[in-house]
C-alpha cells in the first residue's frame, strides 16, 4: 500500500561553549586537586559536545553522539552540580537565541535534539518493509518518551520549543504517527478487520485531537502551516478508514443497513480528506517544510484520491445489494454506534533507552571517574566494611568445617589407615610385593658401587696410613735436629764458658719449636679423628657388605633378618591375609570400598567449597557501588541502608552454596565415622591390623639399617677425603718447617765451627792467660717415647745443667761497686714478648719485634781494653720458606688449615645416626718465614688455644758477671796480667743488627777466669 508522509521534529541550533575553565575552577576550589591532572578529560568533554550538536546529522551516528554527550552530562552533574557555563541555544521553531548558565537547560536541549533525531530516523524508514515498520514504530515512541522526560523534569522553560504546550503537542504527534505506522503493519499482515478498525479509530482520535490543539498555535507562528493541514487531512483520512472497516464488520454480521450508512459516511469524509490533501499539495514546498518528506504533497493526494474512489465504489455496491437483496433500513449517521478504539502506542521512557547495554557501551566510561566526591568515598568505605563482614563470616564457616573434617579424619587415622586396611585385604602392600627388596635399596647399592664401593675405602685408609707415617717421621727429624743443635751449642758454652759468645738456641728457636709443637698437636688431633673414622667404618662395614652383596643375599635379608630364624616378613605376609575367612574378607572389602567412596565425596565437597569461596571473594572484590552512590547522591532521604541491602543480596546465591557444602560434609563425615567404627570393632580385624603393623615395623627397621649403612659409607669416604687433604697440606707445612730448621741448624753449625776455631787459636796463642778446662762431652739423652726429639730441659739434665748442684752465689758487691754498677748499667729494657707465630709476619695480624741484640759495652771514662783480634762477622743467610705462620691447633685440625690455604672450606657431611660420632678434623696454621720482611696486612684476629710452653725463657739481655761476682779478692793494678776493670761490662743499646746476623759485641774487659763448677743452667 502507499506510504503516508509523517512529520519530524526540527533540530535546535547552538554555538560553542567553554567547558574547561569552569571545570578547572571547581576542581581547584572544591576538590583541592590540580586542574592540570584533568586537562585531557576537559578536552574530551569539549570535543564530545562539538560532535553531538554540530558535527553529526539526523541519523544513527548523530543519535549515538547525542547519547554519549547526554550520558556524560548526567555524570558530570553528579560532581559539578554547581557549575555555571553559558549555553546558547536557538529555538527550534522561532530560531530565537536563548542563553542560560544552568546545566538543566543544556540537558533539556540535548534531549530535545535526541527526540528530533529519533523522529527523523522514524520518517526515513521504508515502511513497505516489515523491519522498516518496526524501526519507525520504535523511534516514534522513543521520541515521545524523550519529550515526556522534558515535561516531567524541567520547569519554567526559557524557550518556546521547550514549553509544556509545545512539548505536549509534539508528544501527541509522535504517538499519532506511531499508531499510524502500527495500522500499516496490521494491514500488511492482513490482521482482522475488527483490530484494524480499532487501531484506525485510535489514529483518527489522536489526529483529531491534534487538529484541535494546533488551532491554538495558528496565530503565534510556531508550527509550519503544512503541519496543520497534514494533521487535518490525516484526521479525516483515518476517520473514513475506521468507518470503512466497521462497515465490513457490519456486513459480515448481516447488518447491511449499518454497513451502507457507514460507507456513506466514509465516502463523505474521504472526499473532505481528498480536498484538504489537494490544498496541502498545492501549498507544500520542501524548502519551506524540511521536516516533511520531499514527496509529501503528491503522496498524500494520491492516497486520499484512491481511497475516496474506493469508498464511492463500495457505497454504490452496498446500496445496490441492499436494495435488491437485503432491503435493510439505513440508520442516520448520528445513530450509528461509536467505534471502539485500541491504543497501541505509548512513549518509551528515557530510562529504558539508556538502560540497554548498547547505549551504555556508546556512552563509555565516565570522563571524570577519578574525581570522586568525599561523601561518595565515605559511603563506599561503609559498604566495603559490610562486604568484609560478609566475607569473614563465610570464610570462618568454611574454615570451621574444614577443621572439623580434618580433626575427625585424624582421630580415625584416615586416609593412612584406609590404605593399611586395603593392604591387609590384598595380602600385603602393592599386591603382596612388600616382602621383596625395595627398589630404593638397589639404587643405594648402585650409588655405592659407582663411587668405588669397599675398595675405595680400603685404598683411602692405606693412603692415610702412609701419609701419617711420613708426617710423623718428618716431625721426629725436625725435633731431633733442634735438640741436637741446642746440645752442641750448650756443650761449647760449657767448654769455653764466658768466652763462648754464640747466642743461646732457646731464644732463636722459640718460633720453630712453637711451629713444631703446633704441627705435632694438629697431628695428634688428626690422629684422634682418624680413630673416629675407623670406628665409624667398623660400625657400618657389615651392613655395607650386605648392601653390596647382590639381589640374593638382600632378598634373604628381607625375608628374615639375622637372629630371627623363621619368623620372617614372608611368614607375616602369609599370616596377614584373612584367606580362611572368605565371608569376613568380603565384608571387609565392602566396608573399605564404602569408606573410600565417602572419603572421595568429602574431598569433592572440599574442592567445591573452595571454588565457591574463591568465586565469592572475587565477586565481592570486584563489586563497586561508587557509581550507584554517585547516581543516588541527590536522592532525598538516606538511601544507603536500602541500597547496601539490595547490593549485598546479590551474594546470597554464593552463601547458599557454601551452606549446602557444609551440610553435605557433615552428613558424609557421620557416615565415615559409622563405617570406620564398624570396620575396626571386630576382634578379627584388630588381629589382622596388629600383624600388619608388626610386619611394617620389621621391614622399616631392615630398610633403616641399609640406609644407615649407605650414609655411613658416604660419611666415611667424605671424611677420609678430608683427612687426606689435611695430611697433604700438613706434609707441605712440615716440609717447610724442615727446610727452615735445616737451614737454621746448618748456619748455626758453621758459625760455631768458626767460633771454635777462633777460640782454639786464641787459646793456643795464650790469649786467655790460662788453660781451657777439658770437659768430657755430655751423655746423649734417651729418645722421647712419643717419637719426638728430647726436650731442652731433658738435654740440660743430661749435661748436669738442670736442677743438680748449683754454684754458690757470689758475694754481694760493695757499696762502691753497687753505685758504679748503677751508674754504668743501661736502662733495663722491658721483655720483648713474641707471639706464637713463626718467622715471617707478612700475612699475620700482628708482627713480633726482632729479638733484642746484645749491644757492645762501652765505659765512659775508662781506658780502652787491650786490642782484640778482629772477629769475623757472620751473616748467616737462613733459607727462605714460603710465607707461612704457626698457630695453635683449633678443635677441628682440618678446618683452619683449609681456611688458611685459600678459604676452601671442607665439604659438609650429611648427618646420619650418631653411632659412633663423626670425627672432626682441623688444620694447623701454616708456617711463615720471618727472614723476608713484608708489609703488614690486616688479618682477622683469632685466639689460639692455650698450649704448654717449652723450657726456654723469653729473650733477655745477656750480661756477663763482674769479676767481683766471680770471687776475685781485690782489684789488681793496671798492667797486671790478670787485671780487670772494677766494673761489669755494660751494654748500651745501639742500632740493632739485621735479623739473621749474629750480634757483635765490644767488650771493655777480659773474660773472667774459668770456673771449676758446672754451668748453672743458662736460659732457665
Amino acid at each position: 500500500m502507499a506510504q503516508s508522509p509523517t512529520i519530524a521534529i526540527p533540530r535546535k541550533k547552538t554555538d560553542d561553549v567553554d567547558w574547561a575553565t569552569p571545570i578547572r575552577t571547581i576542581i581547584s576550589q572544591s576538590y583541592g586537586e590540580s586542574p592540570d591532572t584533568y586537562t585531557s578529560e576537559c578536552a574530551n568533554l569539549q570535543r564530545c559536545r562539538q560532535d553531538a550538536v554540530k558535527g553529526a546529522g539526523s541519523d544513527q551516528t548523530g543519535r549515538d553522539l547525542l547519547y554519549k554527550y547526554f550520558g556524560q552530562l548526567e555524570l558530570l552533574e553528579l560532581r559539578f552540580s554547581e557549575i555555571r557555563v553559558t549555553f546558547p541555544w536557538h529555538d527550534a521553531f522561532t530560531s530565537k537565541l536563548t542563553t542560560q548558565t544552568s546545566l538543566a537547560f543544556e540537558k533539556a536541549s540535548i534531549i530535545f535534539q535526541i527526540a528530533s533525531t529519533h523522529s527523523s530516523i522514524a520518517i526515513s524508514q521504508n515502511r513497505s518493509d516489515p523491519e522498516g515498520l518496526k524501526r519507525s514504530f520504535h523511534y516514534f515512541k522513543t521520541a515521545a518518551g524523550m519529550l515526556t522526560y522534558i515535561n516531567d523534569n524541567f520547569l519554567h522553560a526559557p524557550s518556546t520549543d521547550l514549553s509544556k504546550e509545545v512539548v505536549k503537542f509534539l508528544i501527541g504527534l509522535m504517538l499519532s504517527q506511531a499508531t499510524e505506522v502500527f495500522y500499516e503493519k496490521l494491514v500488511d499482515e492482513k490482521k482482522s478487520n475488527a483490530l484494524i478498525c480499532k487501531v484506525a479509530a485510535q489514529a483518527a482520535y489522536l489526529y483529531t485531537g491534534l487538529s484541535e490543539e494546533v488551532k491554538e498555535f495558528m496565530g503565534k507562528g510556531i508550527f509550519d502551516r503544512n503541519w496543520v493541514t497534514l494533521v487535518q487531512v490525516k484526521a479525516k483520512y483515518f476517520t473514513a478508514l475506521s468507518q470503512y472497516y466497521r462497515s465490513l464488520i457490519d456486513s459480515s454480521a448481516d447488518q447491511h443497513g449499518d454497513a451502507v450508512a457507514r460507507l456513506t459516511v466514509a465516502e463523505k469524509v474521504a472526499k473532505e480528506a481528498h480536498r484538504l490533501a489537494q490544498t496541502f499539495s498545492s501549498d507544500f514546498l520542501y524548502t519551506v517544510s524540511p521536516t516533511l518528506p520531499v514527496d509529501a504533497g503528491t503522496a498524500m493526494t494520491d492516497l486520499t484520491k484512491s481511497f475516496h474512489t474506493l469508498m464511492s465504489e463500495k457505497r454504490t455496491e452496498a446500496e445496490r445489494d441492499n436494495d435488491l437483496i437485503y432491503n435493510a433500513i439505513c440508520p442516520p449517521e448520528a445513530t450509528l454506534p461509536a467505534i471502539d478504539k485500541f491504543p497501541v502506542a505509548s512513549a518509551i521512557p528515557i530510562q529504558e533507552v539508556y538502560g540497554t547495554p548498547e547505549v551504555q557501551k556508546t556512552i563509555g566510561p565516565d570522563l571524570f571517574a577519578k574525581l570522586v566526591p568525599l561523601s561518595v568515598h565515605e559511603s563506599a568505605s561503609v559498604y566495603s566494611e559490610e562486604k568484609a563482614k560478609l566475607v569473614r563470616s563465610e570464610v570462618e564457616k568454611a574454615e570451621v568445617a574444614d577443621g572439623d573434617a580434618r580433626a575427625a579424619l585424624d582421630s580415625m587415622g584416615l586416609p593412612g589407615s584406609l590404605r593399611k586396611w586395603r593392604e591387609i585385604v590384598s595380602g600385603g602392600s602393592n599386591g603382596g610385593d612388600e616382602s621383596g627388596v625395595p627398589a630404593e635399596v638397589g639404587v643405594w647399592a648402585d650409588e655405592v658401587r659407582r663411587d668405588g664401593g669397599m675398595q675405595s675405602v680400603t685404598k683411602k685408609f692405606a693412603e692415610l696410613d702412609v701419609v701419617k707415617k711420613t708426617v710423623d717421621e718428618e716431625l721426629v727429624r725436625v725435633a731431633n735436629e733442634l735438640d741436637s743443635e741446642s746440645r752442641e751449642c750448650e756443650a761449647m758454652r760449657v767448654r769455653f764458658e764466658h768466652l763462648w759468645e754464640q747466642e743461646p738456641s732457646a731464644s732463636l728457636t722459640r718460633t720453630l719449636r712453637q711451629d713444631l709443637k703446633s704441627h705435632r698437636d694438629a697431628f695428634t688431633a688428626a690422629s684422634t679423628s682418624d680413630a673416629q673414622v675407623v670406628k665409624l667404618w667398623t660400625s657400618v662395614r657389615p651392613d655395607v657388605d650386605l648392601l653390596l652383596s647382590g639381589p640374593a643375599p638382600l632378598e634373604s635379608y628381607f625375608a628374615g633378618p639375622p637372629g630371627e630364624p623363621q619368623q620372617s616378613l614372608l611368614d607375616l605376609t602369609d599370616d596377614v591375609g584373612p584367606s580362611a575367612d572368605s565371608a569376613g574378607l568380603k565384608d571387609l572389602r565392602k566396608k573399605i570400598d564404602e569408606l573410600d567412596d565417602r572419603m572421595g565425596r568429602v574431598n569433592k565437597i572440599k574442592r567445591e567449597r573452595a571454588e565457591v569461596l574463591k568465586d565469592f571473594k572475587e565477586k565481592v572484590q570486584n563489586d563497586d557501588v561508587s557509581h550507584l552512590l554517585l547516581l543516588n547522591r541527590r536522592t532525598p532521604g538516606n538511601v544507603e541502608p536500602s541500597l547496601f541491602q539490595a547490593e549485598l543480596a546479590k551474594f546470597q546465591p554464593y552463601q547458599a552454596r557454601l551452606g549446602a557444602t557444609i551440610q553435605a560434609q557433615a552428613a558424609t563425615m557421620d557416615e565415615i565415622s559409622n563405617l570406620y567404627r564398624s570396620l575396626t570393632s571386630s576382634s578379627k580385624s584388630r588381629e589382622w591390623l596388629k600383624k600388619s603393623e608388626a610386619k611394617e615395623k620389621k621391614r622399616g627397621e631392615a630398610i633403616g639399617r641399609l640406609i644407615h649403612a649407605k650414609e655411613g659409607w658416604m660419611d666415611t669416604v667424605e671424611t677420609l677425603n678430608k683427612g687426606l687433604r689435611f695430611y697433604a697440606d700438613l706434609t707441605g707445612l712440615v716440609g717447610v718447617l724442615r727446610r727452615n730448621v735445616s737451614g737454621f741448624v746448618g748456619t748455626r753449625g758453621a758459625e760455631r765451627a768458626q767460633m771454635v776455631k777462633k777460640l782454639e787459636a786464641d787459646t793456643g796463642n795464650g790469649g786467655s792467660g790460662g788453660k781451657t778446662t777439658q770437659i768430657p762431652p755430655p751423655i746423649p739423652p734417651p729418645k722421647s717415647p712419643i717419637g719426638g726429639g728430647m726436650g731442652l730441659e731433658q738435654s740440660f739434665a743430661s749435661m748436669g745443667l738442670g736442677d743438680g748442684a748449683k754454684s754458690p752465689p757470689p758475694p754481694p758487691p760493695s757499696s762502691q761497686q753497687q753505685s758504679w754498677l748503677q751508674s754504668t748499667s743501661p736502662t733495663p729494657q722491658p721483655p720483648i714478648v713474641q707471639s706464637s707465630a713463626s718467622y715471617g709476619r707478612s700475612s699475620q695480624p700482628y708482627s713480633p719485634l726482632p729479638p733484642p741484640p746484645l749491644p757492645p759495652a762501652r765505659f765512659s771514662g775508662l781506658p780502652p781494653p787491650p786490642p782484640q783480634p778482629q772477629q769475623p762477622q757472620y751473616n748467616p743467610q737462613y733459607p727462605s720458606s714460603p710465607s707461612s705462620g704457626s698457630s695453635l691447633p683449633p678443635s677441628d685440625p682440618y678446618a683452619r688449615l683449609f681456611e688458611s690455604l685459600g678459604g676452601a672450606g671442607t665439604p659438609s657431611t650429611p648427618s646420619y645416626p650418631p653411632t659412633p660420632s663423626q670425627p672432626q678434623y682441623s688444620s694447623p696454621a701454616p708456617i711463615q718465614s720471618q727472614y723476608q720482611s713484608q708489609p703488614q696486612l690486616q688479618q682477622p684476629q683469632y685466639q689460639p688455644q692455650q698450649q704448654p710452653q717449652y723450657q726456654s725463657q723469653p729473650p733477655q739481655q745477656y750480661q756477663y758477671p763482674s769479676q767481683q761476682q766471680y770471687g776475685a779478692p781485690a782489684p789488681l793494678p793496671p798492667g797486671h796480667p790478670s787485671y780487670s776493670y772494677p766494673a761489669q761490662a755494660t751494654q748500651q743499646p745501639t742500632q740493632p743488627p739485621q735479623w739473621g746476623q749474629p750480634p757483635t759485641r765490644q767488650y771493655s774487659m777480659p773474660p773472667p777466669p774459668p770456673q771449676t763448677q758446672p754451668y748453672g743452667g743458662y736460659g732457665r
